[in-house]
């Protein structure tokens, strides 16, 4: 090689990435960091002649496992490695980069697409060439087996421990605290957790318990995560109650897989009254679930909102209708911050569209069958084809989106949209002054109804107002400080705009009968509309 070629050799940028699994002893000044770092830096001046330079940015990762992927200083690596800064990756061994592999197809083809060589120290190999990787994938079988391995060691030894009735860790369960790694009694948490024990028995619906615990002020209890994060503090939900009233910890046991085993800690519920819950709460799943089905709603327990809430049956009645919904599990447990872009859908409608979609995909499956296989498939009922087609339907503010299940011979995709709109709640609002009005010549409104008609429209005045002097910001605020629901809110909204010969009529009585706040909410927004219709 010429003295030119020697000085134009390309400078090969080298980083060093290093790993331990536990944090145990990297408060010593010289630990296994350190002899890892010491051991690649030697071996990066050995090849010096080769151009190889060392970068200053340092990549350790103390304290996690090679597992996954998911590491500060490896996950910063990686963002070098696209941004063409380094050329070649030196470890002591390859298990220091990961012990899965899975991740270490994944991260070879990012050093591949991007240029970059990996090195092991103490294995003598890099993957620049065909044997090396050969090497490579043995070493990370051999290193994946040693964590699947030490992983199911771990399991059997809680296992066993358990079976002991030794506390294992986890969530804390409310009324204990943990010393020397044992269960120990709150007094001050016992009486409350009984408590709920038995009022439950009283009141025998969880909503109900969760809405009296929240009247009272009850707060869970505050747990600082590993990564400094704070969690609870809040109202107790119905799953986290339902939990708590199922939890055989409260009868001094351990439970594992299932089973349970007489646990070292003592007990803070007696038997016979956690069994008393029990047999309330299998009651009150049986009936909801018998009432549910009788109810048709063919969907329960495949529809949920944008954001994974499972989305229940509800309805309400006028007069002799009845008008079914599907609500957001978040929206009825007062979880207002996790609720998806819909809370609230018509059942009817939301369950003809999918009806329609599943039989169309029937129907076209039928055409490459016999005229028998057709007429059986036809013959099934609206929850029998949900059942055998429909995996689960997210509502989605333009579209229901319907995962199905897998079935052979079905053209369409395992996942299909369909084009919807929620109802909205909100009318066009259009004020067109007539240029005059009639005489009412019906029967007078009575007395009573006039009242409430007149202190509405003062109400919905009121509240036009405080909307667009900024004084309130939403109709949620509203029903807030009105104590009241937003759909009543809603509703009353349109009697501010009422044609103002109506409203004097109904201060001078001179409205018919029929007339009241019920017609008048639902009555058009034009002033002569709403004079032809009164």
């Amino acid at each position: 090689m010429r003295p030119a070629d020697k000085l134009t050799r390309t400078r090969l940028r080298c980083a060093i990435y290093t790993r331990v699994s536990s944090d145990a002893g990297l408060e010593q000044e010289f630990n296994s960091l350190d002899n890892q770092r010491e051991a690649a830096e030697a071996y990066i001046k050995s090849q010096a002649h080769e151009g190889w330079v060392l970068i200053p940015t340092r990549f350790d990762d103390g304290g996690f496992s090679g597992g996954s992927i998911e590491r500060p200083a490896l996950q910063m690596l990686l963002a070098d490695v696209r941004s063409k800064k380094v050329d070649i990756i030196v470890v002591y061994k390859v298990d220091r980069l990961t012990r899965s592999l899975a991740d270490f197809a994944k991260l070879v083809e990012l050093f591949d697409a991007n240029g970059v060589s990996f090195v092991s120290v103490t294995q003598a190999f890099n993957t620049t060439n065909s044997m090396g990787r050969l090497t490579l994938n043995v070493l990370l079988s051999f290193a994946q087996f040693e964590r699947e391995v030490t992983g199911e060691r771990i399991r059997d030894k809680i296992a066993a421990s358990k079976k002991k009735g030794i506390w294992m860790g986890g969530n804390l369960p409310l009324g204990y605290r943990v010393e020397n790694r044992k269960l120990k009694i709150v007094p001050e948490e016992t009486e409350e957790v009984r408590s709920m024990f038995r009022r439950y028995l009283e009141l025998r619906s969880v909503p109900a318990l969760a809405e009296e615990l929240k009247m009272r002020g009850f707060k869970t209890r505050v747990r600082e995560l590993a990564s400094g994060r704070t969690i609870g503090g809040g109202a107790l939900t119905h799953g986290p109650l339902s939990v708590i009233l199922k939890n055989r910890i409260y009868l001094g046991e351990i439970t594992h897989r299932g089973k349970s085993w007489r646990g070292e800690h003592e007990p803070i519920v007696d038997v016979a009254l956690f069994d008393a819950v029990q047999t309330v709460l299998a009651a009150n799943i049986k009936g909801r679930k018998e009432r549910w089905r009788r109810s048709g709603a063919i969907l329960m327990g495949k529809i949920r909102d944008d954001r994974g809430n499972l989305m229940t049956p509800a309805h309400a009645n006028k007069g002799p209708a009845r008008y079914r919904y599907y609500v957001s599990c978040a929206k009825a447990q007062n979880r207002a911050e996790q609720v998806g872009s819909v809370a609230r859908v018509p059942a009817v409608d939301v369950e003809r569209l999918v009806l329609d979609c599943l039989r169309g995909i029937r129907q076209e499956k039928s055409i490459h069958e016999t005229a028998i296989a057709a007429s059986d498939e036809a013959s099934l009922a609206d929850d029998e084809l949900v059942a055998a087609m429909l995996d689960q339907v997210v509502v989605f503010d333009l579209e229901l989106r319907l995962t199905l299940k897998s079935q052979p011979d079905v053209a369409p995709a395992s996942e299909i949209s369909i084009p919807w709109t929620r109802p909205r709640h909100t009318r066009k609002r259009a004020v067109i002054i007539p240029s005059g009005a009639p005489d009412f010549n019906a029967e007078p409104i009575r007395a009573e109804a006039r009242a409430r008609l007149i202190a509405a429209v003062i109400r919905a005045r009121r509240w036009v107002d405080r909307l667009t002097d900024g004084s309130v910001a939403s109709l949620a605020e509203i029903a807030s400080l009105e104590q009241v629901s937003e759909r009543s809110v809603r509703m009353t909204l349109p009697l501010a705009f009422l044609s103002p010969d109506i409203v004097r009529a109904a201060i001078d009585g001179a409205l018919p009968h029929t007339a009241g706040v019920s017609s008048l909410c639902a009555a058009p927004m034009e002033w002569a509309a709403q004079m032809r219709e009164t």
